[in-house]
């Protein structure tokens, strides 16, 4: 198992604090830094409650968590946050000319060894390390959110990324007990956004259309196809779904209805100011004042849905998903 020596987390919104909270539970030293100082002081709190949350959730041993928090450093400057660090990973708001920026300061700081990556969610990476030197070390780790809890983690890497650099960035990955899901070739929006923004662009077309309210549509994909989903995958659900004749049987029969269906889904690209504030009255309508709430039972959900598929996995590690 490959461990850093320390992990600098540069960002500290919501991604990076998540990142922070991920490496403090394993026990791993950690430096997190922003440039805002009222960032750099809300997420010291934030990482401690996010990482002695997964110890309430079972995720992780109290004992490891409270020796990762008494290592973590609130750096006051870049170059605090990055000395001796093997990992770098960088975490702030989707903008490429900020990345960029960031990056270079980054670079001229770090040691030599250290593997930098982006926690970009789609930005590709010839872009975010376009002002880099040393690209064989530069690579996309992009989390989902929130990053301590969903194991999925998709590395990208850069055209001239090493071999080594992507072996050492899925160690690292591993040793966290992330599962490291790597591209063969980089795509706008990776592939978990694709994906994601393909599903919500039907969601936000049935609410607009006045087909659904907002919380049934969430309730009708979380409760439906995303249990079949985390189980087994899209592909792997309709291979299972025709019994033995498997995927050629199921396009055979039932290729046609979905056909049909592809024909009628929104195929818009944007949405207009008058979509987006419907859109936004719809969502703040249903969930009003249940912020906090539905944000800790989502956590509670995510721990119980992974700790049965962790369970349910077949000691082999065969099994897909």
């Amino acid at each position: 198992m490959t461990i850093p020596r320390k992990v600098a987390v540069i960002g500290a919104g919501d991604i990076g604090v998540g990142w922070a909270a991920l490496c403090a539970s394993a026990g791993w030293p950690v430096a997190i830094f922003d440039l805002n100082p009222a960032t750099r002081e809300r997420a010291s709190i934030d990482v401690e409650r996010r990482t002695r949350a997964l110890v309430a959730l079972g995720r992780a041993p109290e004992s490891i968590v409270e020796r990762g928090l008494t290592e973590l450093v609130r750096a006051q400057f870049l170059s605090e946050a990055v000395q001796d660090a093997d990992w770098i990973i960088e975490a702030i708001h989707e903008d490429v000319a900020a990345k960029q920026k960031l990056l270079v300061g980054i670079e001229q700081q770090a040691g030599d060894d250290a593997l930098i990556s982006s926690s970009s969610s789609g930005l590709p990476p010839t872009e975010i390390f376009g002002r880099m030197r040393r690209l064989d070390r530069c690579l996309v780790t992009h989390p989902l959110n929130p990053p301590e809890l969903i194991p999925i983690v998709e590395v990208v890497p850069e055209s001239r990324t090493s071999a080594a650099s992507m072996n050492r960035a899925v160690e690292y990955l591993r040793s966290l007990g992330r599962f490291p899901i790597v591209l063969k070739k980089s795509i706008p929006g990776y592939v978990v956004g694709r994906v994601s923004a393909a599903v919500w662009r039907e969601c936000i077309d049935l609410v607009l259309q006045g087909v659904i309210t907002v919380d049934d549509l969430d309730r009708a994909v979380s409760l439906g196809p995303a249990i079949g989903w985390a189980a087994a995958g899209p592909h792997l659900t309709y291979h299972l779904a025709a019994g033995e004749g498997g995927i050629r049987s199921f396009t055979q029969h039932l290729l046609a209805s979905f056909e049909s269906s592809w024909q009628q889904l929104a195929h818009w690209a944007q949405l207009d100011p008058e979509q987006q504030r419907a859109l936004i009255q719809s969502i703040e309508r249903a969930y009003k004042g249940k912020i906090e709430f539905l944000r800790e039972a989502r956590d509670r959900r995510l721990s119980a849905i992974l700790k049965a598929l962790e369970q349910a996995r077949a000691p082999s590690g065969s099994e897909s998903g």
